[in-house]
């Protein structure tokens, strides 16, 4: 029983990895980097493009949407 409860836990879950813990940098590449490079959608925009030769990199952590 508690497999089956566990399983149709994951089915209702769509969050993408990396919400619902604290990820690993391999996940975050194989799962974000890997979508973005491969140009597939990814659901959310959460990962903001920047053009590190136009930036310094003190100023980084100011460049939100």
């Amino acid at each position: 029983m508690l497999a089956m409860d566990q399983h149709n836990h994951q089915e209702e879950s769509c969050v993408p990895p990396g919400f619902r813990f604290h990820p690993t940098e391999e996940e975050l590449v194989g799962y974000y980097l890997a979508r973005k490079v491969a140009a597939q959608k990814i659901d959310l925009d959460i990962i903001q493009e920047v053009d590190l030769y136009r930036i310094e990199p003190w100023d980084l952590q100011g460049t939100t949407h």
